[in-house]
């Protein structure tokens, strides 16, 4: 019987660039040439969901990670340069942040060393509960408009924390970009002194070192392939105040993502509707025979209920009683939605922000233990004064709301018996009484916004600003048309007059003449310059341990740079990070294992090795196999003591492919010895090289009727994806069950309701060819998806078996 059991095959419309298994869940994601990021689940390979690119933010996927409890998925792109987190349960992007350089490559792993301060810490993460309320969700009818937020997303956003244990993506590009992102969202380290483009990183679970794979140009102007090792220390020793700091930016940062939906929601409450009393005020001004001022128009018609023929079709034409009717309804909604938004949640986020950053600044006047980190008291301080503007602000816009609110109810009303009585239709007896205070109060009114602007109307076109709310949210530098008239403010003349409280750093600073946007974005600069010191700190503390030149390649191949050896493992309980490679250009049929201590300070005896890949079956298996050797296309760590292997025949008449398990135990303890000079790359010295012989066993499976080229696994799910040389033809395996079928039957017959492949599959040495769309399985895939709705947030996906 054949190793390994096929549970799935497929034929793909475009070809995939980056797949990576889910560390939890057995549930893989792939991302094609089309920008679409695909969700596909082991059984039968049914597709999950799928997320299509948009223009905001980009098309070129170049790298996935995991995070390592399975319900995000990060993913970067290329020309945006930008890095997405995706909920996993229902394809919600739920944050987007830019980085500099295009990403080439990402890692996302979880700190598993466990000490007596991280766990009191853990102990007591939720403290914040006793103290702030839970953040309101957003109401879903806002939300639904948004380019990149769906419907009720404040909780998904403020479930992104995830677990209280750190975990870090770090992120690779070109020009030795490397960065770290604490819970996927803050950038805890910016390093510098890495040389070439990344092709792949580990940081160890320790957080003592981080191993990257570079690729440089070589003196001969050859692409030169290098490990390189960093030393983190600073991140191990300080693992505690670490998690700390990180943990509370971290909140920050969601909390930041929550206020910016927030105010998001305010401008879509907003309607443009109310803009029409301006904009038709505007053009009856400039069609208007008349030299009488608007006001003074509408003043006539308060005092003596009489008024111009030009006033009269104004009113009727343009506005009309049924129009006036709903301009009053709308305006009334709009206010009371952006209110109620303002009080329950720009209040409620600006109160987070205040606690969460003075908990920071408590951590930063701790010196002994926080200031290697880069907190800066000073920076924290500029940050908790903006967010104290930022409420001023909302407390200014819920005060012009209030007011105008009153000022609307009391002018529509008088205008509204004022046209009734045009039309000489009924006034309800209710409407029809107004006192002298009334009158008084719509002819200031009249008198404060019905004057005729020009410089209102070169900046704007248009002579009127009646709405004073807009402004506020419009996301513009310059001043507010209509600033808040601070004549007689009491309080503020007693600060202005007081020497001792005018510069007084306890009191925040107001911008009555900004919009709330421009001091929100003035918040999150500010913040945001706050966040960066740590990170420039403890990027510059990270020094290069180990730098190793392994081997140079031909020129640019077709083959995705994603997928290119070498590959990286760390070893957690041995402590270790591992190296696996080929160099088909010197040993075409040898693997080479590279092992390195994640303490930069030790050292591993024997730390490179081969393994001959020309006698891997037993004699009483395969006697004609044992002088045919095999070419390596692949490699990945399946677990600490095992590779999972893509294979080929070396010779011309042995073109066949296989998927095998390769343990590495006798080769882990080899004790020959090999001394690297260092003044050499690796490939120049690779004949004194200590070699091992392996056999497979019955650990492997012949690949009939695909050109095998590339492979995904999961050790800890236990599973493996194959993909062609031509990217578009998948197989997953089951790896530790074997086949039930004999060899060579279609094995797509071992799992019950499997799609069944439309095309034939032919031999892959005549080529494949893409499926037509008469055959492509992907229409079947949508309706057995659209019949059966399936949802990721079942019992049997969400936790582990």
């Amino acid at each position: 019987m054949p190793a390994f059991r096929q549970v799935g095959e497929k034929q793909l419309p475009n070809p995939v660039l980056c797949m990576a298994w889910s560390p939890r869940r057995d549930l893989i994601a792939l991302a094609n040439t089309t920008g679409e990021l695909l969700l596909h689940r082991l059984a039968c390979f049914q597709r999950v969901w799928s997320l299509p690119p948009t223009e905001t933010t980009g098309k070129e996927i170049t790298a996935l990670a995991w995070r390592p409890d399975g319900k995000i998925l990060a993913f970067s792109l290329g020309d945006t340069k930008q890095v997405v987190l995706c909920g996993v349960e229902k394809a919600e992007i739920l944050h987007v942040f830019p980085v500099e350089n295009s990403v080439t490559c990402m890692h996302w792993m979880e700190v598993t060393d466990d000490c007596s301060a991280l766990n009191s810490f853990f102990n007591s993460e939720d403290e914040s509960n006793f103290f702030l309320s839970k953040l309101p969700s957003l109401p879903k009818s806002y939300s639904t408009t948004s380019e990149i937020f769906s419907e009720d997303k404040s909780d998904e956003i403020m479930n992104l924390l995830g677990e209280v244990r750190l975990n870090i993506l770090v992120l690779g590009g070109d020009n030795g970009f490397v960065e770290l992102y604490a819970y996927g969202m803050y950038k805890i380290a910016t390093l510098t002194g890495v040389s070439g483009s990344c092709c792949s990183l580990s940081l160890s679970n320790d957080l003592k070192s981080l191993s990257i794979i570079t690729e440089i140009m070589s003196a001969e102007d050859k692409p030169e392939i290098c490990y390189v090792q960093m030393d983190t220390g600073l991140l191990s020793d300080c693992l505690p105040e670490v998690t700390r700091m990180a943990r509370k930016f971290t909140h920050i940062s969601t909390v930041l993502q929550y206020l910016h939906l927030s105010l998001t929601c305010m401008c879509e409450a907003w309607e443009d509707i109310l803009m029409q009393m301006d904009l038709r005020l505007t053009k009856f001004v400039q069609e208007k025979n008349t030299s009488t001022q608007v006001q003074d128009e509408f003043l006539e018609l308060l005092l003596w209920g009489q008024s111009s023929p030009e006033l009269q079709a104004f009113l009727m034409n343009q506005l009309n009683v049924k129009g006036l009717k709903k301009l009053g309804q709308s305006i009334e909604s709009s206010y009371s939605s952006i209110q109620k938004l303002v009080i329950s949640h720009l209040q409620s986020g600006c109160e987070a922000l205040l606690y969460h950053l003075s908990e920071v600044k408590g951590m930063s006047l701790w010196k002994q233990k926080f200031e290697p980190l880069g907190l800066d008291s000073t920076a924290i301080e500029g940050a908790i004064t903006a967010v104290g503007s930022f409420s001023l602000k909302a407390n200014e816009l819920l005060q012009v709301i209030d007011k105008s609110m009153k000022n609307f109810k009391a002018f529509f009303r008088w205008l509204y018996v004022a046209m009734l009585r045009m039309c000489e239709e009924h006034v309800p007896p209710e409407l029809n009484k107004m006192t002298q205070k009334d009158i008084a109060f719509v002819a200031d009114f009249l008198s404060e916004h019905f004057s005729a602007n020009e410089e209102l109307f070169d900046r704007k076109g248009k002579y009127f600003n009646v709405e004073r709310v807009g402004q506020y949210l419009k996301d513009e530098d310059e001043d507010l048309v209509s600033p808040p008239n601070i004549n007689g403010n009491q309080w503020l003349k007693f600060l202005q007059e007081s020497k001792h409280l005018k510069e007084s750093p306890l009191l925040f600073p107001s911008y009555p003449q900004k919009s709330l946007h421009f001091v929100k974005r003035m918040m999150e600069n500010v913040i945001e310059q706050c966040l960066q010191k740590p990170a420039e700190i403890i990027g510059k503390s990270v020094k290069q341990a180990a730098f190793l030149p392994l081997y140079t390649v031909p020129e640019s191949s077709n083959t995705p740079r994603l997928f290119d050896m070498p590959s990286l493992w760390n070893d957690k309980k041995a402590k270790m990070h591992y190296v696996v490679f080929n160099m088909p250009h010197i040993s075409p049929c040898k693997l080479y294992l590279l092992r390195k201590e994640t303490d930069p300070n030790r050292s591993v005896p024997n730390n490179v090795i081969s393994i001959a890949l020309s006698r891997l079956f037993d004699r009483a298996n395969d006697d004609a196999a044992q002088s045919h050797g095999y070419n390596c296309l692949d490699a990945r760590f399946y677990d600490d003591e095992m590779l999972t292997v893509v294979l080929q025949g070396a010779e011309e008449n042995n073109s066949k492919r296989i998927l095998a398990q390769l343990p590495l135990t006798s080769a882990l303890s080899c004790e020959a010895p090999f001394n690297w000079k260092t003044n050499l790359r690796l490939d120049q010295q690779s004949s004194s090289i200590p070699c091992q012989g392996l056999v497979l066993g019955n650990q492997l499976r012949e690949l009939e009727s695909m050109k095998a080229q590339f492979v995904a696994v999961n050790g800890i799910r236990k599973v493996a994806c194959v993909l062609s040389t031509n990217l578009r033809h998948i197989r997953v395996f089951e790896m530790d069950v074997e086949d039930e079928e004999e060899e060579g039957a279609d094995s797509q017959n071992a799992t019950a309701g499997q799609d069944v492949l439309h095309n034939t599959m032919t031999s892959e040495g005549q080529g494949e060819e893409s499926v037509e769309a008469g055959g492509d399985p992907v229409d079947n895939e949508e309706n057995g998806l659209t019949k059966s709705n399936e949802r990721l947030d079942s019992k049997e996906d969400l936790e582990l078996t």
